[in-house]
């Protein structure tokens, strides 16, 4: 059976691998066993996706990115150059801890930025942009803007990656797609 994705000479990827369409895997890369990644994926070079990883539709991993057991990324995500996700909280090198890995689930359309760390067992949510260097220690709510270590929230964002702007009423617009946002009870939710 003739592969549907692409595989550079230099990427290793291991059995039990399900892979996409049209999905590219670049140089030296290592996609160990049984990880599930979707369609129109690019995986980066030197990136390492652990056993049992699953990737949706169209996720970006740039560059030296290292995705461990436990993580889940639906469609759309974008992994930044150098960001990394833990998978145990207390890790010691004498103590064994295999198979007790924290979830991690990385939501439709959200942004990690370069060398952000993702510390295991904490969710980020739908469209949520989580800025370069930042260490997220917390879940994270759709469309939240993150910076800093421990990161906190400075914002909202929109799908297209645009910082919102709420007027009196709660509502902002994105100004490139024109999609207006509602915010209330501390959440925000796209609307018609």
């Amino acid at each position: 059976m003739e592969n549907t994705y692409y595989a550079h000479p230099t990427a290793i990827i291991d059995e039990g691998c399900q892979i996409g369409e049209e999905t590219k895997v670049w140089h030296f890369a290592h996609i160990m066993p049984n990880c599930i990644i979707g369609k129109g994926c690019n995986i980066g070079q030197n990136v390492v996706v652990a056993a049992q990883v699953v990737l949706g539709n169209n996720v970006k991993v740039q560059n030296n990115v290292s995705i461990y057991t436990g993580v889940t990324c639906e469609d759309d995500v974008f992994l930044g150059p150098s960001c990394v996700f833990t998978n145990v909280s207390n890790p010691r090198s004498a103590v064994n801890r295999r198979g007790q890995y924290a979830k991690t689930i990385v939501k439709k359309g959200a942004t990690i930025g370069a060398n952000a760390t993702i510390i295991c067992g904490h969710d980020i949510g739908e469209y949520a942009f989580v800025g370069a260097g930042a260490v997220v220690t917390k879940n994270i709510p759709a469309y939240a803007l993150i910076v800093g270590n421990p990161a906190k929230q400075i914002g909202w964002m929109s799908e297209y990656g645009h910082r919102l702007h709420f007027d009196a009423e709660g509502i902002a617009k994105c100004p490139e797609s024109g999609e207006k946002y509602q915010y209330t009870q501390g959440k925000v939710l796209k609307i018609d």
